[in-house]
């Protein structure tokens, strides 16, 4: 199940996807003058952590494609996707240990903290967004909240990891962890956007499925802090319902987003998150990050 997760082997293709997370890791890495092979570990261990996480998002959110094929609960069941999934979270811890043979021990403690600590805020960040399914309201501070423990909290901890298998001090690990959170901010609204807007083909999941299933996302979450009018009751009404929304249902909450501008809305609020980046002094770092944001 691991081989058709991945798309290894006779499973293959293996899964499309660009490997943020662990591009992260490494381009930190060298960006700080360490040799790739310093970080190989680390960004092997966050990205089967990140597939850990996927494999089980995709239960709980009852999401039957990922990039094009079928989701492993889908194809084998939950039991054993859950399962699949545990060994995905051990092999993570095993694989971040494995550091020990080029770092001294001190260092990989610290980056098995900063690693599985994300986890655990991870699973803070999905059982907000699970239980906002059944909220009749989320405001934009508890949106915030949840992208930045469900998405952010993984690409800062991408970004310090890479700091530490380069051997940097406290300050800059700390610098690249704000630049993973900025980035991992700006990445989920817009994931958010594309989750609406986007084709099927580009996206590989159900068009309009974050809508189908109430998902909180940003360009809602914005328009139902509007001012009452036609487009923002419309969709007031469609959340209050308490079920998965049928296509029409679907393509009405989307037009009236239309009505209200929420995308322009939403493409605004990657702006503030996005200028950290720019910032960011390392040339080729923030052209990467920059060329993985571009505007939905």
């Amino acid at each position: 199940m691991l081989l058709y997760h991945f798309g290894y082997g006779s499973y293959g293709p293996a899964r499309r996807g660009k490997r943020l997370r662990p591009q992260m890791v490494l381009r930190v890495a060298l960006a700080l003058g360490a040799k790739l092979e310093a970080a190989l570990d680390a960004a092997s261990a966050v990205e089967i952590l990140h597939n850990y996480s996927l494999v089980h998002d995709d239960i709980e959110d009852r999401d039957e494609l990922r990039h094009g094929r079928r989701t492993l609960w889908a194809r084998d069941g939950i039991a054993q996707a859950i399962n699949t999934g545990d060994a995905m979270c051990a092999l993570s811890f095993l694989t971040l240990a494995r550091a020990a043979r080029l770092h001294e021990a001190g260092r990989v403690l610290a980056m098995i903290e900063h690693l599985h600590g994300a986890h655990g805020i991870m699973c803070d960040g999905q059982s907000l967004d699970l239980r906002f399914e059944s909220a009749t309201h989320v405001d934009i501070g508890e949106y915030h909240r949840m992208i930045a423990c469900k998405t952010a909290a993984l690409f800062e901890a991408s970004c310090a990891l890479g700091a530490h298998t380069a051997g940097a001090q406290p300050d800059a690990i700390a610098a690249y962890r704000r630049l993973g959170h900025a980035y991992g901010i700006a990445f989920q609204i817009q994931d958010d956007i594309q989750g609406i807007w986007g084709s099927a083909d580009a996206t590989g999941k159900t068009a309009g499925n974050d809508i189908a299933r109430r998902k909180w996302t940003f360009p809602v979450v914005w328009a139902l802090a509007q001012p009452a009018s036609p487009a923002r009751d419309a969709i007031a009404s469609a959340y209050a319902a308490g079920r998965a929304l049928d296509a029409s249902e679907v393509e009405r909450v989307v037009g009236a987003l239309d009505d209200l501008g929420a995308r322009e809305a939403a493409r605004r609020a990657v702006a503030e998150p996005m200028a950290v980046v720019e910032r960011h002094p390392e040339q080729g770092l923030r052209a990467y990050l920059l060329g993985t944001l571009v505007p939905a």
